[in-house]
């Protein structure tokens, strides 16, 4: 029977070994700043708003344990299952216009021709503006008292009376779709105009030449190629419209008649105005777990499948 002896390794495989020791640790300690801070501002304050969504936990007084009672009180909390349909439909709606306008500008700046800078910058102008002060700058817009844009529509024959932009459920939604989508659709444009600059020009001179027409090479040359753009997207557009807070707190408030609360204004009303940190904590936690399923959803589903 034959035996095998170990032998030492030779010099060069430890020399190569320590060296790959060595840059190992070299590229930890360049991320451990970075770990720092995540564990900082993302970790610690995750823990915390868990803790405190078990205990009843007013905002002055002293916190009690209760798990699972502010879990429970959710399924009761009307105007939060009443916020949880709104923003639903606001997302689904503002996605859509996101997608659509914002493509559509890209496309029209694509191509470089005389002009086409101004326009660019014109689209991507608004994203330069505070959410927080483009909701002001269109609130005065709208105001009935002061804003201009009743004595317009007036001036062009197109409104009679006052045209109430936030007094009603419909017109407020609308009023805040279109001020959210003039600040946010510069910004997707520029996103979508780099994943249709990245596709080859020859991809388009070959679907030409097969004789496919302008609506064909969008629809099975632009888009197939811009998806994984339109994920991105479809990411930002989602998470944020879920998490959408200051437009409809400055223009509306959450009214007329709570018809605008969204899930974070509900939220906001559960810490700040019923004092109630424990319930607001386990909204954000529900909150957080549900953006975590549907990006993972949007993931899975827009992933590259590989053909068997």
């Amino acid at each position: 029977m034959a035996t095998t002896t170990l032998t030492n390794p030779p010099k060069w495989q430890k020399s190569f070994a320590t060296k790959a020791r060595r840059e190992q640790a070299a590229g930890a300690l360049y991320a451990l700043p970075a770990a720092i801070f995540v564990i900082i501002l993302f970790a610690v304050p995750l823990a915390l708003a868990f803790w405190m969504s078990l205990n009843d936990w007013p905002l002055i007084g002293e916190p009690v344990f209760n798990a699972p009672d502010n879990y429970i009180a959710i399924g009761s909390n009307t105007l939060f299952i009443d916020s949880i349909l709104f923003t639903l439909k606001y997302t689904l709606i503002i996605t859509v216009i996101f997608l659509v306008v914002s493509l559509a500008l890209a496309l029209l700046v694509q191509n470089a021709r005389p002009g086409v800078g101004f326009f660019r910058t014109a689209f991507l102008l608004p994203a330069a503006v505070g959410l927080a002060s483009s909701s002001l700058l269109f609130y005065a817009l709208y105001n009935n008292e002061f804003g201009p844009l009743d004595d317009i529509l007036r001036s062009l024959g197109l409104l009679q009376g006052n045209a109430d932009f936030l007094g009603t459920p419909d017109n407020a939604f609308a009023s805040t779709v279109v001020m959210v989508t003039w600040r946010f659709a510069g910004f997707n444009m520029i996103i979508l105009l780099t994943g249709l600059q990245a596709i080859p020009l020859e991809v388009y001179e070959a679907s030409r030449t097969d004789g496919a027409g302008w609506w064909q090479t969008l629809w099975h040359v632009t888009l197939p190629l811009l998806k994984p753009t339109i994920l991105l997207i479809l990411v930002l557009s989602i998470t944020g419209s879920l998490l959408a807070f200051e437009p409809f707190y400055v223009l509306t408030a959450g009214g007329p008649s709570n018809s605008t609360v969204t899930m974070v204004m509900a939220m906001f009303r559960e810490a700040f105005t019923m004092f109630d940190l424990g319930s607001a904590a386990a909204i954000a936690i529900v909150l957080l777990v549900s953006l975590v399923v549907i990006n993972a959803a949007q993931l899975y589903f827009f992933r590259e499948r590989n053909p068997k």
